[in-house]
């Protein structure tokens, strides 16, 4: 576990001795879509956004994090998951760090997690994911939600697939998703038909999951390793875009450390975000030892 004593404090929820966490290289690496940076201006980090069917605001700062009006059995029953906070990814990066491409990649941002997020939420999401960068997604997830999500305080909720299934692709117009849209409809239709059980997906092996997941129209390898990685927890699963090819290219011509293969989906989330936001990251590659 990454986290200490949970203590109510005015309404909200404190966690103390949070390690091996960043929540702004967690919630802007984009493997999530609804959550806004709002600070105060202070030394600490602040998000506000929906997941898990709630509207929330977490704070960090140092080592200790605040979930606003928020009891501690909450963040115990779904905040810890949510943030992956019962792995210990201090153990995780100490064996990862001897691999010295790795090591630079968790030495630039050892906060990084990958989150737990809702199986259906995470699939829709990587469907609208397609040829987009973070900034449309965004947009596109939260007019979906404004469209067709229940209203709940401070927003409203993903909407679930009977909220999609049956409908025509012009009634997702205003979402502006584009050919993305009939993706999601089919989605919607495989799912609430019994076709494709996400319960299933869940305990099915790997390769299985993966196989079921691209039987709906649009969902390719890498939305499919994306859904895997984000929403059903399957560490080993890989997303590769533009810059994780880049990477493998790059830093790992002889191929990737096979002893990693269990992890490499937490592995490659370190080195995505070092490529992509460190200047020069895919330059000086690093030859394994």
């Amino acid at each position: 576990m990454d986290y200490g004593l949970i203590y109510e404090a005015d309404g909200d929820t404190v966690v103390c001795d949070v390690r091996n966490f960043s929540l702004q290289d967690i919630l802007d690496n984009g493997q999530c879509f609804r959550w806004s940076r709002v600070d105060a201006g202070d030394d600490r980090v602040t998000y506000t956004g929906i997941a898990l069917g709630r509207h929330q605001t977490v704070t960090q700062r140092g080592d200790v994090l605040t979930f606003a009006d928020t009891t501690p059995e909450e963040v115990e029953a779904l905040w810890l998951d949510y943030f992956d906070l019962r792995r210990d990814y201090g153990r995780l990066k100490e064996w990862l760090s001897a691999d010295p491409i790795l090591a630079r990649a968790i030495a630039y941002a050892p906060g990084i997690r990958v989150l737990n997020q809702p199986r259906w939420e995470t699939l829709c999401s990587f469907i609208l994911s397609q040829n987009n960068n973070i900034i449309r997604i965004r947009g596109l997830v939260e007019r979906l939600c404004s469209l067709l999500g229940d209203a709940i305080p401070g927003g409203f909720d993903f909407p679930g697939p009977e909220k999609l299934a049956g409908l025509a692709v012009e009634a997702l117009s205003p979402v502006r998703a584009g050919f993305r849209a009939k993706y999601l409809l089919d989605a919607a239709d495989k799912v609430t038909g019994g076709e494709i059980d996400l319960d299933a997906v869940a305990a099915m092996p790997t390769g299985e999951a993966r196989s079921t997941l691209q039987r709906i129209n649009g969902v390719g390898p890498k939305v499919a390793e994306c859904a895997l990685l984000y929403g059903f927890g399957r560490a080993e699963c890989v997303p590769v875009d533009v810059w994780v090819r880049r990477i493998l290219e790059t830093l790992y011509p002889g191929g990737f450390p096979a002893e990693y293969e269990p992890v490499a989906g937490l592995a490659q989330q370190y080195l995505f975000h070092y490529a992509r936001t460190c200047p020069g990251a895919l330059e000086a590659p690093v030859s394994p030892t």
